[in-house]
């Protein structure tokens, strides 16, 4: 187990602040990585939209992709993720069907499209592109062919090479222009579906660097998550890291496994990596091991698996790890972006961080250099598995200066619902179940998993304010209820197994094959639909980066509750996937809510300043940028199963100076 250091002491940090001198935010009048800067900050010096002005903002324009209504067969639909790019007045998009989108900033015009020919009814787990990465060729004459190039992963697995200019594939690269990222694994997919990518590659020097998303919950060896990294202008495999160590020594097979951990899969990097160019670092949010919730044949701590990863990136060789959950059973991947920042302390040298906010609600801030955590973590002791074969890891790290951003347990006199029948059979639960706090394990008799499968924090990520000092996240506070049972009795029907039946519903269920064990999980809903956990449901949270601790939070979206009107008088919060932006304002942008809603808040106080309705949920991160002296902030109103269905690119700005 890795032992987790403390370099600063909590009272070094009294006179913190935080510094962008590493060039932590974007810049000038583009978003040039996904995370406008290569950090991921998600922080934009422009400040034209200020917080005395943000209820002015006004529709500027709106680009529909064409991709709304597209029916599958299995699978998920499509879902509009994309947080775009711009470049010299150049809009960048990708979209979940595979296709490369050029439009003007300033009018949203389209300029060039690109069609991959991602072919829909093939059915994926996860049906959406996340974005696109851009490089400019340092030697190359400004007008030659590829000279700056546009790289997506398709939802089918391909590494595609564009010219900027015109859309047209670089034919140097690759195999005309594209790359099959199914080759070459140690493990191949063991079916088309197991393998997809959803989230932009990364750039850093002459390298091309992606990951995968790789099938959840269905068996020990659904593919391998290898991480690998390209050369930006042949498309030639440069190096290649596998979170699954492959150098673990052997154990004898016993009756729950055949081999070491070395031979299961997964461990993949699904969400968007960040870097540092200056270090020649790139870092990796890796996710859960296969299968999510049993780890029978993998035991161990699974090291490598939901770590925040830091490799070289000329070679790709490890220089730090830090392990956010030991020896996964709860699905609790890092889905969240690092982010990269600088923090001050008063006469003393800058300290370089990494901060990963998880799905346990908890938010690390890591030693750039080490790993080491620069504010505390305590290794504390967690329930056990009394699963037969399981054998789950004594203590998980928690962040001792920092709260969790997230409750850690409801118990029955938490239970909340609507009517008083919601309470009754939410309580019930919440006494029938294995309930004994955060990591207790999933269980045949059913486990209340706190926070839900979904997070705490999620996909949506962080953004970093320089000048204010504060990390700002969404996080869901829901909690979920998984079971496991032997794989004949979901079928057959044990007494113990049917007695907890009644509880399950319209559960997601899942074979788990090559285990003993079949798994069903669900969110923790009463019988009106709406959480067992009590309001708000979600919210938005700034912690400082002086002190480690909460500065605010705000209850992040509304949900119509019966007997409260259709909008209740405090915010209830609501379910949310979807992240921040941050301006040298003072303001928060952000949609992510299942209420179809884009809010701006203000990043002193949590006050919600502005809000809008959005043709459908936004469920995405905000950008912005400056195109003919206005400023806009674009947003991606793609829904996606409950958010709802859009292919809307929304793009807000102040209203036109009549002079």
């Amino acid at each position: 187990m890795r032992v987790t250091l403390v370099t600063l002491s909590l009272g070094t940090f009294a006179a913190f602040a935080c510094t962008s001198s590493d060039q932590n935010a974007a810049t000038g009048s583009d978003w040039r990585w996904n995370g406008g800067d290569p950090g991921g900050s998600r922080f934009s010096r422009l400040s034209q939209i200020t917080k005395e002005n943000v209820s002015l903002l006004e529709v500027a324009w709106t680009f529909g992709t064409g991709e709304r209504g597209v029916t599958v067969q299995r699978g998920s639909p499509p879902a509009l993720e994309v947080t775009p790019l711009v470049i010299d007045g150049t809009m960048f998009l990708s979209t979940p069907l595979g296709r490369v989108i050029a439009l003007d900033a300033a009018t949203g015009e389209e300029t060039w499209r690109y069609d991959s020919g991602v072919d829909p009814s093939r059915g994926y787990g996860d049906f959406t592109s996340r974005g696109v990465a851009y490089w400019r060729d340092p030697v190359a004459l400004p007008d030659a062919p590829c000279s700056q190039r546009i790289f997506f992963g398709t939802i089918d697995a391909r590494l595609l090479a564009l010219d900027a200019t015109t859309g047209a594939t670089c034919p140097d690269f690759g195999n005309d222009g594209a790359v099959d990222l199914r080759m070459g694994l140690r493990i191949a997919p063991f079916e088309f579906q197991a393998y997809q990518v959803t989230s932009p590659p990364v750039v850093i020097g002459h390298l091309v660097v992606t990951g995968s998303a790789i099938a959840d919950n269905n068996r020990p060896n659904p593919a391998s998550g290898e991480v690998r990294a390209f050369d930006v202008r042949s498309g030639a495999l440069r190096w290649a890291f596998d979170p699954i160590p492959q150098d673990e020594e052997e154990s004898p097979p016993d009756a729950w496994r055949e081999g070491s951990a070395a031979r299961t899969g997964g461990a993949n990097v699904w969400s968007v990596m960040v870097a540092d160019p200056q270090r020649d670092l790139v870092f990796l949010p890796t996710s859960s091991p296969a299968p999510d919730y049993f780890g029978g044949m993998r035991r161990g701590d699974n090291r490598y698996a939901n770590s925040v990863v830091a490799l070289r990136g000329s070679t790709g060789s490890v220089v730090w790890h830090f392990q956010t959950v030991h020896h996964d059973v709860w699905d609790f991947d890092n889905a969240s972006p690092p982010a990269l920042a600088l923090v001050r302390r008063t006469g003393l040298p800058d300290v370089p961080v990494v901060i990963q906010a998880t799905k346990t609600g908890m938010l690390f801030v890591l030693h750039r250099d080490t790993g080491d955590p620069v504010f505390a973590v305590e290794e504390r002791t967690v329930p056990q598995s009394d699963v037969p074969g399981e054998t789950t890891w004594r203590t998980q790290p928690f962040t001792a200066v920092t709260p969790p951003l997230v409750p850690h347990r409801f118990l029955p006199q938490d239970a909340w619902g609507p009517t008083e029948e919601d309470i009754a059979w939410c309580r019930a639960v919440l006494t029938e179940f294995r309930n004994e706090g955060p990591f207790t394990p999933p269980s045949l008799n059913g486990t209340i998993v706190v926070p839900s499968n979904i997070g705490g924090a999620h996909w949506g990520g962080v953004a970093v304010d320089p000048e204010r000092h504060i990390v700002v996240l969404p996080v869901n506070r829901l909690a979920a209820m998984a079971q496991l049972a032997f794989t004949e009795s979901f079928d057959a029907g044990r007494p113990e197994e049917r007695d907890i039946e009644r509880w399950f519903g319209d559960a997601e269920y899942s074979p788990m094959r090559g285990t003993p064990y079949s798994m069903r999980r669900r969110l923790f809903t009463g019988p009106s639909g709406l959480p067992c956990t009590p309001p708000p449901f979600g919210a938005l949270v700034a912690v400082s980066l002086e002190t480690g601790l909460i500065r605010w939070e705000a209850p992040l979206g509304d949900l119509p509750i019966p007997g409260a009107g259709t909008r209740p008088t405090t915010p209830s919060g609501a379910p949310n996937l979807g992240g921040p932006l941050m301006t040298s304002a003072g303001l928060v942008f952000i949609a992510a809510t299942v209420d179809n809603s884009f809010r701006a808040f203000d990043a002193e106080t949590g006050g919600e300043l502005w809000r809008t309705t959005l043709p459908a949920s936004g469920r995405a991160s905000p950008m912005t940028y400056e195109a003919n002296r206005r400023q806009f902030v674009v947003i991606a109103a793609g829904g996606g199963g409950i958010f709802g269905e859009g292919d809307t690119v929304v793009a807000f700005a102040l209203p036109p100076d009549p002079g």
